[in-house]
């Protein structure tokens, strides 16, 4: 198992330096660093922008070949330079206009991305050697978002990890759909668009986080009619509203990323069998998979007491296929 060893290590140093560095200090690359690097090497700024931000996250390219492979089989294709206009154009960017307002312990605000800061995009796409490529993208101008922060700290926002990882939901949904969590409304915005949709059910368990929406966003949305806010938890409601049947789509937004998310992912799978003709989508569920993966994996190379696999090989077993089947 020695080269799965070598690509889970390799998976676990590449997530480490990234998450230090946006997390820590994902401002310290500028414009001037990047504009700077590239005139004197003579290359294009996104090429001066990779290469800066491998030096910021510890990457030794020229004396470390372990490094210069992680560069070029994460790093480079990880990192995309994204276009504003993409997400300044999309429906509820062009519709919804947010205010500065408090409310309790929610705040709706502005905040932003500088110039070349990265942030995760999207998912990651895992090759088949099981290979975790981030995801990444960048501007090279200022990019304004909208937030709501709950006690000052950031938790819900419209930004183009956002756009990018509700693509798929969206598309999907049809009927009567059920969302689990609200946040600022652009899963129910873009479902309640759709001729396809009959209604959208939210549920939502914070008061103050519905009345910001119900006062502020919702009026602006041109298909509220068909937008039901429910203030619920979401446990208790899969509990009691899966068996009767209602819904043809739900998806569960609930978490704020795949740390605080997979234990609820995985309680919410268990309901599925309570409703067997609706299908059930989840936020981020490969990035919810991909830690799971870390887990299994850890399991399984437990030298004291080893997961048993019996026929199965180990690179089956870490697939999002198989997480997707274990309860």
């Amino acid at each position: 198992m020695s080269h799965l060893d070598d690509v889970m290590r390799d998976n676990d140093i590449v997530v480490s330096v990234l998450s230090e560095y946006i997390n820590e200090h994902p401002r310290f690359i500028d414009a001037a660093m990047v504009e700077d690097l590239a005139r004197e090497c003579h290359v294009s700024n996104h090429e001066a922008f990779c290469t800066l931000l491998s030096a910021a996250c510890g990457l030794d390219t020229v004396e470390n070949p372990l490094h210069r492979a992680l560069e070029r089989q994460y790093f480079i294709p990880s990192i995309q330079k994204l276009d504003p206009s993409v997400y300044e154009n999309d429906a509820y960017a062009k519709t919804v206009r947010f205010p500065n307002v408090t409310h309790g312990k929610w705040e709706l605000c502005q905040h932003s991305y500088a110039s070349y800061e990265p942030f995760v995009r999207t998912h990651p796409s895992v090759t088949r050697e099981l290979r975790e490529i981030p995801q990444l993208g960048y501007f090279d101008v200022e990019f304004p978002f909208p937030a709501i922060l709950e006690n000052g700290i950031e938790w819900m926002t419209i930004t183009p990890n956002e756009v990018e990882t509700m693509r798929e939901p969206i598309a999907k949904c049809r009927g009567r759909v059920l969302t689990l969590g609200l946040g600022l409304g652009y899963f129910a915005f873009h479902a309640s668009e759709k001729p396809e949709v009959e209604r959208v059910v939210v549920v939502e368990r914070s008061h103050d986080v519905i009345e910001i929406f119900k006062t502020y966003l919702l009026p602006q949305f041109p298909n509220a009619e068909k937008i039901e806010i429910v203030e619920a938890d979401a446990f208790q409601y899969m509990q009691t509203e899966m068996p009767r049947g209602e819904f043809d789509y739900v998806f569960a937004d609930l978490w704020h990323d795949a740390s605080d998310g997979l234990e609820m992912y995985r309680k919410l799978k268990k309901y599925e069998v309570l409703a067997p003709k609706t299908e059930f989508d989840y936020w981020i569920e490969p990035s919810l998979l991909s830690l799971l993966r870390h887990i299994v994996y850890r399991r399984i190379t437990d030298p004291k007491e080893p997961l048993p696999l019996g026929e199965l090989s180990p690179e089956t077993v870490l697939t999002d296929a198989f997480l997707k089947t274990l309860q």
